[in-house]
């Protein structure tokens, strides 16, 4: 799937049915476009939301998409995403990210990711950090 972009995401039968990610993000052309973790700075360099995740999440998003259409993209070519999140982050609040993340990218098909939980960031005000690697067709 998703070929026609210059990348296909899929999921190996011989490996476990993945829940809301894909297990391999394989590139067949185009340019690859690598994303630094954004974090929930508004453009201003202010911190969007204070403590608040989902707002800090929204934040990220929106970011990524800023930064993803600097190069010519759209979330549509995402395929990876590492996500890391601080560890005093409740873990009941994970599904925001999802949330979030799905309001962007294609759910039938969705990126690969790692999301994984840290103990801190560069600021202590951050809960959230995603980086991103997309596909840009040439």
């Amino acid at each position: 799937m998703n070929e026609k972009l210059g990348f296909r995401l899929s999921n190996p039968e011989t490996l476990s049915k993945p829940n809301g990610y894909s297990h391999v993000a394989e590139v067949t052309s185009g340019k690859i476009v690598y994303i630094a973790g954004q974090v929930a700075l508004d453009r201003e360099g202010r911190l969007a939301g204070g403590g608040d995740f989902q707002s800090q999440v929204r934040q990220v998003f929106e970011n990524l998409s800023e930064a993803v259409k600097s190069a010519g993209g759209s979330f549509s070519d995402v395929i990876k995403f590492n996500i890391y999140c601080v560890d005093r982050v409740d873990r009941s609040q994970l599904p925001v990210v999802r949330q979030v993340r799905d309001q962007y990218v294609n759910t039938n098909a969705p990126p690969v990711s790692t999301l994984v939980f840290v103990r801190d960031l560069v600021s202590p005000d951050w809960l959230i950090e995603i980086e991103a690697v997309a596909v840009v067709k040439s």
